[in-house]
């Protein structure tokens, strides 16, 4: 289980996380979206310990990060891919990770020929791709044998095929039971992998919950010759809505409160003709992430994303 309440940092006196709470179980995949300098690296980095909050709590099976007594047999990490020593092998990179875990160092093998890079176990890291350093950057995180994961962007870099092999493993990781946590900008990979979302946008939470929820909740299209008389009485009505091509305006409706009825009498009642008023078909990721994100834009940027 991995837990946050209120999480909230600031840097400068800028706020980068407001109050974010998540809950992710086991079993499941929690894709973790936000534009860059939404705040996601940093709320990962309060997670594992490597950010102090300024309020707000995380916890990792029950415990903050800094007391649990072996972390890496609890949650893996890959938080950067890069932060490896170049001159070092891959064995040598795992094989120096399982002794400072505990483990025996004959995982070193099965973490090789697992995450594809068993040919290049012998080369140092610096001459790996990125895709190759993401590889190995998951074997590292997998070396303590954890019950959860917390990974950034882990297919950053990987070509379709790496991808596909992402998907399957983190997959088959949370059909065993595991915790995955992942950061992503890959919105068809995650709509592909993950089980819930959490979205984030100016340093808060703007949704979360079940992937197949959210996708179906529909939205509200509209249009009228005068598209600035429409949104001022969409203001007015307290409707949020993301103008589109074409002078559509695109009303969310997952709260409930907002109908095409409750529309037309907004514009009705402000005496604005309406051309078109229809429901949308259900969101894909892509159209849900950006109608969020647009509607809950804020200007606070991530330190340290």
């Amino acid at each position: 289980m991995i837990t946050t309440t209120a999480l909230t940092r600031s840097y400068k006196k800028v706020p980068v996380v407001r109050d974010v709470s998540l809950r992710c179980e086991p079993g499941t995949i929690t894709g973790f979206l936000g534009a860059n300098g939404a705040g996601k690296s940093t709320t990962l980095k309060m997670i594992v310990g490597l950010v102090r909050p300024d309020r707000g709590t995380a916890t990792i099976d029950g415990r903050p990060f800094g007391e649990l007594p072996n972390p890496t047999r609890v949650v893996g990490t890959l938080l950067d891919a890069s932060a490896m020593h170049p001159g070092r092998s891959g064995r040598a990179t795992l094989t120096i990770a399982a002794r400072l875990t505990g483990v025996h160092t004959r995982r070193v093998e099965h973490l090789l020929d697992l995450v594809g890079i068993a040919d290049a176990a012998e080369k140092r890291v610096g001459t790996y791709s990125l895709g190759m350093r993401q590889r190995l950057g998951v074997a590292q995180a997998l070396v303590g044998e954890p019950r959860a994961l917390i990974l950034d962007e882990p297919a950053n870099g990987l070509d379709p095929e790496g991808i596909a092999w992402m998907r399957t493993l983190l997959r088959d990781f949370a059909d065993h039971g595991g915790t995955v946590l992942l950061s992503s900008h890959l919105l068809h990979e995650v709509q592909a992998t993950a089980d819930h979302l959490v979205v984030i946008s100016g340093g808060a939470v703007v949704a979360a919950g079940r992937l197949d929820d959210l996708l179906a909740s529909s939205t509200i299209l509209v249009r009228s010759p005068d598209p600035g008389a429409l949104a001022a009485a969409l203001q007015v009505a307290r409707i949020d809505y993301v103008a589109g091509p074409g002078d559509v305006l695109t009303v969310d409706v997952s709260g409930g409160r907002v109908t095409t009825e409750v529309v037309a009498g907004v514009a009705r009642d402000h005496q604005v003709l309406l051309t078109e008023l229809r429901q949308s078909e259900p969101n894909g990721l892509e159209q849900l992430f950006f109608s969020l994100t647009a509607a809950h834009a804020a200007p606070p940027q991530e330190a340290a994303a």
